[in-house]
């Protein structure tokens, strides 16, 4: 029977709710005939109205001392904590994830909150110096108005990595949520923009038009994105247009490298976790596998039989250990790599339990695959995937491996396992990517502190960290005085 529920969400600017001529349908991925909810489209005028509020308040927002801004921040961060248990089942309707993903998501997002609380005052300090000839202080300023556009698979997070230095700087933010995930997200923006002054946090939701609207606004002084590297490029191009600062977290075709001394058995849950965790749709989950030669045939009865042990279901089903993909196009683009790997002659496993076989075909389900791609041609090394398909490629030398690994336009994460820290460690610092993990891959293995981001296609910038991070966010003013 289908279900169509009430809920919808509007523009939100001023800290008020504001409606629009448009609005779109969101289904859920897992049970299409589902409708969750409606979002709005905003028009050209509807973002410029955002971003003049956002303005207007930054004028104010950025008087106040570093600590009250803070303070009010994580006010802020409370509301979030509050309604995890409320709001986390809704996103999850809306992405398709697992419930205890979109509850660390919401957590993830508070953590950040609470970890830049602790580290921005010092930040904002200024640096001075005196001598006989001058008195001189370097002293950081926010940029302004910052626009935050956000994916779906993570989205609460991914906004707070951006939210949590944009505010507490000084700047104020417009937040574009990702069409397939806005209700959960705009509702907790909502409830947490009460503890704010008006016009602080604005949300505004829309198609391209509504991105380029915001990207190319002249009071935008900074975007701050995370998606796809297609993207990407255009963010940077409209953004160009006039001089905005640019944060950039792309995609990633993240390569795990495992040496000949690895014990299968005791890193299997960890690769596992970072191949497959959000059904593999994580920028920097595992994409691609590189296994000794030696040890390939052992490796694919490992794993296979492990993942033949997960069962794919809805994400509020707590047997689930995989949800749906999120899209159409995305489940469309994954057979289409399997289909292409069986073409040039790669081994296909298709593994896992279906929960419901009769809601099958109503929401975007795909079994998780194994690909074993011994000449390294399939499409699938060279994307990505996005998705529960894994390739495996063997190699014969280690050099080999790196010249697989690093033979790609992405560089954003990648790993290296080995029993031997020392020689892990003289392997990971070949490999081209903003980060290279040992033993770990996947969410949960960067911490706060690490600056987070990739090279080559990759993207450009840093989240995360302390220095890299906040100095995206803010602009130097240098003060001389000539005695």
């Amino acid at each position: 029977m289908d279900r169509c529920h009430d809920l919808q969400v509007d523009l939100w600017i001023n800290n008020c709710d504001i409606s629009t001529k448009n609005y779109t349908d969101v289904y859920d991925p897992g049970r299409l005939t589902d409708r969750i909810g409606r979002a709005p489209v905003a028009s050209v005028e509807d973002v410029d109205r955002a971003v003049q509020a956002a303005h207007q308040a930054f004028l104010r927002w950025r008087k106040l001392e570093t600590k009250e801004r803070i303070a009010q921040v994580m006010s802020a961060a409370g509301v979030l904590k509050a309604s995890i248990a409320e709001l986390a089942p809704l996103l999850v309707s809306e992405h398709g994830g697992l419930l205890r993903e979109a509850n660390m998501d919401f957590m993830a997002g508070y953590n950040y909150l609470e970890k830049y609380s602790g580290v921005v005052a010092e930040f904002m300090e200024a640096e001075q110096s005196e001598d006989d000839i001058s008195w001189i202080s370097i002293e950081k300023i926010p940029k302004g108005v910052v626009v935050a556009i956000v994916p779906w698979n993570m989205p609460v997070v991914l906004t707070m990595m951006k939210l949590a230095p944009a505010l507490m700087t000084g700047n104020t933010i417009v937040v574009k949520p990702s069409p397939n995930a806005p209700l959960a997200l705009t509702l907790l923006l909502k409830r947490m923009s009460a503890c704010l002054p008006d016009g602080v946090i604005n949300v505004v939701h829309g198609d391209e038009e509504t991105g380029t609207a915001l990207t190319r606004h002249e009071l935008v002084k900074k975007v701050a994105f995370t998606g796809g590297s297609k993207t990407g490029k255009k963010v940077m191009n409209q953004a160009a247009a006039s001089f905005k600062a640019v944060t950039l977290e792309l995609g990633g075709n993240d390569p795990a490298i495992l040496l000949d001394d690895v014990n299968l058995e005791e890193i299997m849950p960890r690769l596992l976790r970072g191949i497959f965790t959000r059904t593999g749709q994580v920028c920097y989950a595992v994409k691609r596998l590189y296994v000794p030669e030696k040890l390939c045939s052992t490796f694919i009865d490992s794993i296979c039989d492990h993942i033949n042990e997960f069962k794919v279901g809805h994400g509020l089903d707590e047997r689930a250990s995989l949800g749906p993909v999120n899209n159409a196009s995305q489940l469309a683009f994954l057979c289409s790599l399997v289909e292409n790997a069986r073409s040039v002659g790669c081994k296909v496993y298709e593994l896992g339990t279906m929960l419901e076989p009769e809601n099958w075909s109503n929401g975007y389900y795909i079994r998780p695959h194994v690909v074993l791609d011994r000449d390294h041609t399939s499409q699938l090394v060279g994307c990505e995937q996005f998705g529960p398909v894994i390739p495996i490629t063997p190699y014969r030398t280690l050099e080999e491996a790196l010249t697989y690994a690093n033979a790609s336009e992405y560089g954003l994460a990648s790993s290296v396992w080995s029993g031997d820290f020392d020689r892990a460690v003289e392997v990971a610092r070949e490999i081209e990517a903003g980060l290279t993990f040992i033993n770990t891959h996947g969410l949960g293995s960067s911490v706060f502190g690490m600056p987070f981001g990739g090279i080559k296609s990759s993207g450009i910038g840093r989240e995360s960290s302390v220095a890299p991070t906040l100095s995206a966010y803010t602009d130097y003013h240098a003060l001389r005085y000539l005695k």
